[in-house]
Formats: structure tokens, C-alpha cells, sequence
């Protein structure tokens, strides 16, 4: 009988630093972390600052190899969102050509990488390597929190989807479409015609107020900005929010004006079967950003060519999901609720243990 492990890809997946940029790269180069962040970006945006490896992964059932890199790309938030376009392609194609040089067959798109690429549409030029924004994975975790969020509450559910015409958020609101975990859906966001249109086959109502959140529940943050979107003044007495931005469009300063209010981490997937060796992305290491986990089980299934680009679909959210499905001995799964990191309690959230699927041992010689 053949024994030959099933061959598998090897995936990259960029981030950049968020809202401080010398407290994120001082974990790189710790001088960085004395100099003031406006400092920093200034000095990015004129010196030719090169990407780097941040930290590389393995699957605990192949401990030997090596299964993706997290490649760090030298952009603030303000810079992916601004102006200078061609820096912003240069720098991501220079991350890419790394990707690329060390192995990559997929390329996953991190935080604002995606829609500083149109959701990864503008490299659809590049053929040495699958590019995926992660939005498919992205959209059923949500969906599923939202669900799990619900389950809790005395009654069916207020959810105002904020972002709700963007690429995670528009199959998020199909997914609850047809959940009936949710009593009503209220679609935020900026365009109105693609609101209208969404909201007329969900049945849901629409603005792009965000007022219109304060009629909820639960609001579900989608957004892709460079700072906060969502205020104290956007939420009804108790409301809880599913923040799942990066950096985060909640503001800094809503969990404290807002002691009623409950603000839960979104978009986190637990992989305690994937071991990361590096610097930290701000999770716990037994956890991944939903987006990174799609590059990951794209590469663990050994797929060819792009994946999700720009809108996912119906098809390919449900793909996605039974990839992770497949493989469940590695853990993929919703990760245990939190705010701000720390753990959280939410009435009837559970999750199934995956105690089975923690790697006891990664051998050191793991790391590339």
C-alpha cells in the first residue's frame, strides 16, 4: 500500500502594522519602539523599508514541514487606505516576490492588504501564485459567532451588519438570510443601490446611517477603515458588538464610555493543530485570524490557483467550510469568545472541545 503523504501547498499570508506602527514593529526591531509612531510611518513612506518574515508555521500532523510564513509588509493603515497607490503595489509585489522566492503556492491577503488590492482583484496578474483574501472563511466564522451570539439572547436577535455591501460582509448577511437565528437583519453601509438590492432579497432593512445601529442587539463591525467607525452614541442600551476589523474600527475608548455594552473579538478561528515560531500577530498561539486559517486550508488541501477573489460565493464559503471540516484533526473551529483578548463570557456560547486535536510536541528542527 502506497504511504506517500498526499502532497500539500505552502501559503503566505500579509500583515502590516496597525494603528501604532512603532509598537507593532518594535517586536521586530525594539529600537523602533522608542520612536513615536508618526515618526515611524514618515520614515516608511521615504526609506525603502523591505518585507519580512514574521513568523512561519507547521501542521502538527507533518511537524517536519513546513506549512506557510506570515510575511510582514511595510504599510500603516493610512498608507493602504491613502493616496500613493503605486508605493502601496510596490510594496505589496515586493512581499509577494518573497512569498514566492520561499516557496508560496498561496498567497493570503491580511487586514487592509485586501482592500488595498480590491479584494485581491488587482493580482489576478500573478500567476506564480494563488492569491485568496480569506473573506469566504471569513463570512461562515462570523455567521456562525452571530448564531452563536443569539443562541444566548431571550429572544430572536436586532443584528445591524455594518458593512454589510462589502465582500465579508455580503455573504455574512446572505448566510443569516437564511438562519433563524436572527429575528432581523439591518444592512449598514455606504452604497445605497447595492444595499437596496441585498436588503430586497433578504427581506432585511437597510441605511447608510450609522444610526440605524442603535435599533440592536448585535452589531456585527465589517468595515475597512483606518480608525473608528463605531461610537458610544451608535448602541442601545446592552448591545453587544462582534468587532471584526483589523485594526479596529471600534473606538479605543467605547468599552469604557460604555460599560453596558459588550465588545467581542470576530473573526478568530481556533487552529491549536497549526504551531507558529516567530513573532507574535496578536493572538494566542493556539488561534488564527480567519483569513490566515483560509490561506492555510488552501494550502493543506494542495489547490492550485486563486481562491477567493472579491466577493465570495455561496459555493465558495460552503467549500471553504468543509476544507475545514476535513480537517478538524488540526482543530479548525470557532475559537472561544474574547474581548480585547482576554476571555469572555457569553451566555449560551459553547464550543466543542478540540483538546484532542493540540500538538502534544513540534520539534524544533520544524522551522525553515
Amino acid at each position: 500500500m502506497d504511504t506517500t503523504p498526499t502532497p500539500r501547498g505552502r501559503f503566505a499570508f500579509l500583515i502590516h502594522p496597525r494603528t501604532d506602527p512603532s509598537e507593532d514593529l518594535a517586536l521586530v526591531q525594539p529600537l523602533l519602539g522608542l520612536v513615536p509612531g508618526r515618526v515611524v510611518e514618515s520614515a516608511m513612506r521615504r526609506l525603502p523599508f523591505k518585507p519580512w518574515v514574521h513568523s512561519t508555521i507547521t501542521a502538527a500532523d507533518r511537524p517536519g514541514e513546513v506549512l506557510g510564513d506570515v510575511i510582514g509588509v511595510p504599510l500603516t493603515p493610512t498608507m493602504l487606505l491613502g493616496e500613493d497607490r503605486a508605493l502601496v503595489a510596490r510594496r505589496i509585489d515586493q512581499a509577494i516576490d518573497l512569498a514566492v522566492e520561499r516557496g508560496a503556492t498561496v498567497l493570503g491577503l491580511g487586514a487592509l492588504t485586501a482592500p488595498a488590492t480590491a479584494g485581491g482583484a488587482k493580482l489576478r496578474r500573478r500567476t506564480d501564485i494563488g492569491v485568496t483574501n480569506g473573506n469566504a472563511y471569513t463570512a461562515a466564522v462570523t455567521a456562525s459567532a452571530v448564531e452563536r451570539i443569539a443562541a444566548g439572547m431571550p429572544e430572536q436577535p436586532v443584528v445591524a451588519l455594518v458593512g454589510a455591501n462589502g465582500s465579508v460582509g455580503t455573504a455574512v448577511a446572505r448566510l443569516l438570510g437564511r438562519s433563524a437565528a436572527v429575528g432581523e437583519l439591518v444592512l449598514v453601509g455606504r452604497t445605497p443601490a447595492a444595499l437596496a438590492a441585498l436588503a430586497g432579497d433578504l427581506g432585511a432593512t437597510w441605511s447608510t446611517d450609522m444610526a440605524a445601529c442603535r435599533r440592536a442587539d448585535l452589531v456585527v463591525l465589517m468595515t475597512s477603515a483606518a480608525g473608528a467607525v463605531l461610537t458610544a452614541d451608535h448602541l442601545k442600551l446592552g448591545a453587544t458588538v462582534l468587532d471584526d476589523t483589523q485594526p479596529r474600527n471600534s473606538s479605543p475608548t467605547l468599552a469604557v464610555e460604555r460599560p453596558d455594552v459588550t465588545i467581542l473579538d470576530g473573526g478568530v478561528v481556533a487552529t491549536p493543530g497549526l504551531q507558529r515560531r516567530g513573532y507574535a500577530i496578536g493572538l494566542d498561539d493556539d488561534a488564527s485570524f480567519a483569513c490566515l486559517a483560509e490561506s492555510s486550508l488552501l494550502a493543506l488541501a494542495g489547490h492550485r490557483g486563486h481562491g477567493t477573489i472579491g466577493r465570495p460565493s455561496m459555493e465558495q464559503v460552503d467549500r471553504v467550510q468543509g476544507l475545514a471540516d476535513r480537517y478538524a484533526h488540526l482543530g479548525f473551529g470557532l475559537a472561544e469568545p474574547t474581548s480585547f483578548g482576554e476571555p469572555a463570557a457569553v451566555p449560551g456560547w459553547t464550543v466543542p472541545s478540540r483538546r484532542d486535536a493540540r500538538p502534544t510536541q513540534i520539534p524544533d528542527g520544524a522551522v525553515a
